[in-house]
């Protein structure tokens, strides 16, 4: 997995007005816990784009004021209209420690119930993975060539290489719902078939 770089700079304040102004700034407070004690500082809000614009998973290494971490992005909070981020909370990751992530899930192939006039619905564009740092996948792919019209991909059918996907396993990943005029048509036949049958 790629990782990212942050600069950081320790916090003197923690109070509101003071994360109020590191905001104005162009800057985002954060905290880093998970390791001996938690740390909060603050770092330029253009560091974030490739961390958080993006549908690959990253790790993260910060570096705050010469004492580096590596970490991943645990939680991220944004301003509900503006979409500013507000505050970051980055966990610390030890390379024999397992850790959870949402990895981004990518779609490829072609589905044949798509292709018929199908439409795919993606129920889960992230999956909850648990692994071991080393093992962790920046995405992970899920193949629609199989999936045909009133299918659905499951997450136990997705195959997992040194890592456990936590997400319920009996829930549908993407599905391909047939338009109300082609399920009409089918109705229609399946009637048909049915009087010619009985006849």
């Amino acid at each position: 997995m790629k990782t990212v770089e942050v600069i950081g700079y320790k916090r003197a304040n923690l109070g509101k007005s003071d994360s109020k102004k590191l905001r104005a700034e162009g800057n985002v407070p954060c905290v880093i816990y998970g390791g001996d004690e938690q740390i909060h500082f603050y770092a330029p809000m253009i560091l974030f784009r490739e961390l958080v614009y993006t549908d690959e998973a990253h790790f993260v290494h910060l570096n705050i004021e010469g004492d580096e971490y590596q970490a991943i992005l645990q939680d991220i909070q944004f301003h509900p209209v503006s979409e500013v981020i507000l505050h970051v909370d980055f966990l610390q990751i030890f390379e024999g420690k397992t850790i959870k992530m949402d990895i981004p899930v990518h779609f490829e192939g072609e589905s044949p119930g798509v292709a018929k006039g199908g439409t795919l619905i993606k129920k889960r564009r992230h999956l909850r993975i648990q692994s071991l740092p080393k093992h962790m996948p920046e995405h992970i792919t899920v193949d629609l060539s199989g999936l045909d019209f009133g299918k659905a991909i499951k997450v136990q059918e997705i195959a997992e290489d040194n890592f456990e996907i936590l997400d319920t396993k009996i829930a549908s990943v993407a599905v391909v719902e047939i338009p109300r005029a082609l399920r009409g048509k089918q109705t229609a036949e399946a009637e048909e078939t049915e009087a010619e049958e009985t006849e």
